[in-house]
């Protein structure tokens, strides 16, 4: 008789990727210090410099666990060869559970509001977003690691209503930060290759139980010091330079759709570097078209008959007008 499964817990599988940021912190460049509330406070990319090394782990960390993320050098892009290559084994969770920035936090007016995409497996215990419903997913744990695109920490206030929403205290939460514009911050945004096509099959409503495997790469974009342009070149790596093959059960034909339906280049919103859609837009995410987030190319692979079917392509041209 088989022993019963133990559940995956993308807290459990990002713990030690925390504890190695701790115990690397000088060599990684980072600022590791305690907050007001006895909170652990990870500095990646703001006071503290950061480097594209701490970017790749915490990525690893915002996919709990759950996945690989490493540099590879890809001559698909020979202008910009250095490519984050993602893969899970377990994509909805390592993806959508953890990685994926959908924990809207904020606290205060006027000049000294914050405001941040929450990220990492924090989301899994706090299960604030109407999608951990339809994931079946809840994870359980005394500790919990949050990741934000941002140049500083949330205030105090902000840090109990996390600490509360997740079951923990304050001084057992870990919250990890970096900005847009660094280092790290840029490399931890393009490891979200294969999440972007994640959530965009998960719009287009194709069954996440159906999905097996993924991998992702995207060209590793130079950063920035102006915020929208930082953020534009980020965007852009996945929309013009960004790859994914995922590994889908169920009819073929289904497959082939999806790996139409996939690249971003079926947006309307689609043809000029993301910072000139986003100024354009007036700063309104919502104004842009959601389809356009999402990889340049894809393959999607029926396993039950072997057969793969590929949409989209690079842009090298409207890479080049974003990066530089």
């Amino acid at each position: 008789m088989n022993e019963e499964q133990a559940p995956i817990s993308v807290t459990a599988g990002a713990l030690p990727e925390l504890a190695a940021l701790r115990a690397n912190a000088a060599v990684l460049r980072l600022k590791i210090t305690t907050g007001a509330l006895g909170e652990t406070l990870v500095d990646a990319g703001a006071a503290a410099r950061g480097g594209i090394e701490a970017g790749l782990r915490i990525a690893r960390l915002c996919l709990g666990g759950l996945g690989t993320v490493h540099l590879a050098c890809d001559a698909a892009l020979p202008r910009w060869p250095w490519s984050v290559t993602v893969a899970s084994s377990q994509p909805v969770l390592a993806c959508l559970a953890s990685q994926y920035a959908g924990w809207s936090l904020s606290h205060g007016e006027g000049r000294d509001a914050f405001f941040a995409l929450g990220s990492g497996p924090a989301r899994a215990l706090a299960r604030k977003e109407k999608l951990f419903a339809e994931l079946g997913y809840a994870d359980a744990g005394e500790e919990a690691v949050l990741v934000l695109e941002s140049a500083r920490p949330p205030p105090p206030p902000l840090v109990e209503e996390i600490a509360a929403a997740c079951g923990v205290a304050p001084a057992h939460l870990a919250i990890v930060y970096a900005p847009t514009q660094s280092l790290a911050g840029g490399a931890q945004v393009v490891a979200r290759v294969l999440e972007v096509a994640l959530h965009k099959l998960h719009e287009l409503g194709f069954p996440l139980d159906r999905v097996l495997d993924g991998l992702g790469t995207a060209p590793l974009p130079p950063p920035h010091p102006d915020f929208v342009t930082a953020m534009g070149r980020t965007n852009d790596a996945i929309i013009f330079g960004g790859r994914v093959q995922l590994f889908v059960s169920g009819p073929a034909a289904e497959a082939k759709d999806l790996a139409a339906a996939l690249p971003a280049a079926g947006s309307r919103d689609y043809g000029r570097p993301f910072a000139e859609t986003f100024r354009a837009a007036r700063g309104d995410f919502y104004a842009i078209d959601r389809m356009l987030f999402s990889p340049a190319e894809a393959i999607v692979t029926a396993v039950e008959t072997g057969e793969s079917f590929r949409a989209g392509g690079l842009n090298p041209a409207l890479l080049d007008a974003s990066f530089g």
